[in-house]
């Protein structure tokens, strides 16, 4: 492959990752195509993969991506690549303003193929892989570079090539982040504030003690027990197994672990919602506050003149920076350093003015 691959001016990639089914998971297959053929590499049989780097970080070699952000971390993360000259098909897409952006609805709409996307849920951790997971794993790239050239036409006839080019400069230096485990995690269950003082200390001590599960198992958290039965399990706060309300699997496996936590949540101190932190580690003040939210009423303007989702103008930490800065022309706000130079032209101006309103 890696020879056939020299001389290649795109290639299409995307990976396979095993995260819904490991704690720890790991990147399980990656797929190269360029016009003549599809390839498939198992970095779980292969001990060694790091021939792809140099062509990965090639900058005259364009890679092409479908959603790249995920993909550029994971091969980043567990193979050190690097990378240069990326173009990612969903980006465009949203940058031109289609009305559907996922892969499976850009392939049927342009050429007429349908994803199984059933393949995408199996374990690509399991060895062999079934012909069903080769076959869907092949079309994630077999169509990514006609597709890339159908996006750059229509990104170039709509004058926004510029702008596509600014969001594709980022993408290489995406950095995997060490997200440390957060104790205080239980905040994130939707329905956790709807619960009383008690039955929080109950869902805290459950979900503390299933993420230790889940980490000696290697398997994801929602594989131990689901997000909704700890939630209930937090308001029955039942005594007897039999009550518990969990699979035979998990109630054989799980079930006298599942008490003790629920009772020692009974006894528990119960938490308090942590302080809302941000970037800088201090709150805006209000004039921040109020800027930002003229900001965001324009942007909401600005985004639905364009047929766009409201990130694609600008995001919240974009706005959030030229809010606290409060810059008064366009040269105090070129200095700022938070919009790239089409960004700045285009939308420059129109920022000055909103902070103004």
């Amino acid at each position: 492959m890696l020879e056939a691959l020299v001389g290649e001016p795109a290639l299409a990639l995307d990976t396979e990752s095993d995260s819904l089914y490991r704690y720890f998971y790991k990147v399980c297959l990656v797929q190269v195509s360029i016009a003549s053929t599809d390839y498939l590499v198992d970095p779980l049989r292969l001990p060694d993969i790091s021939g792809l780097n140099d062509l990965l970080a090639d900058p005259s070699i364009e890679k092409v991506f479908h959603a790249a952000e995920n993909d550029v971390v994971v091969l980043k993360r567990d193979f050190g690549f690097s990378f240069a000259h990326i173009f990612d098909t969903m980006v465009a897409a949203r940058i031109l303003g289609l009305p559907r952006v996922s892969l499976a609805a850009l392939l049927e709409e342009n050429f007429a193929v349908k994803l199984d996307k059933r393949a995408q849920l199996t374990d690509w951790g399991r060895r062999p892989l079934t012909a069903e997971q080769l076959s869907y794993a092949r079309l994630d790239t077999h169509y990514l570079m006609p597709l890339r050239d159908l996006l750059a036409d229509q990104l170039q006839a709509r004058r926004r090539w510029r702008e596509a080019s600014e969001a594709f400069v980022a993408l290489p230096d995406l950095v995997p982040v060490d997200r440390p485990w957060d104790p205080e995690g239980f905040w994130r269950n939707r329905e956790a504030r709807s619960l009383g003082p008690q039955e929080l200390a109950v869902l805290r001590e459950l979900y503390l003690w299933r993420d230790g599960q889940a980490r000696a198992l290697d398997l994801p958290a929602f594989k131990v027990v689901d997000d909704r039965v700890l939630i209930q399990l937090s308001r029955n706060q039942p005594r007897e197994l039999r009550y518990l309300g969990l699979s035979p699997w998990q109630a054989r496996r799980f079930g006298a672990q599942v008490l003790e936590a629920i009772a020692r949540g009974r006894t528990a101190v119960p938490p308090t919602f942590p302080a809302r932190s941000h970037n800088d580690g201090h709150r805006p003040d209000p004039a921040a506050v109020e800027c930002y939210d003229r900001l965001r009423a324009w942007r909401t303007e600005r985004a639905a003149e364009r047929g766009v989702a409201s990130d694609v103008v600008l995001t919240n930490e974009v706005l959030m920076a030229v809010a606290r800065a409060a810059p008064a022309s366009i040269e105090e706000l070129a200095d700022l350093g938070v919009l790239g130079a089409f960004k700045l032209e285009e939308y420059g101006e129109e920022l000055v003015r909103a902070m103004k309103a």
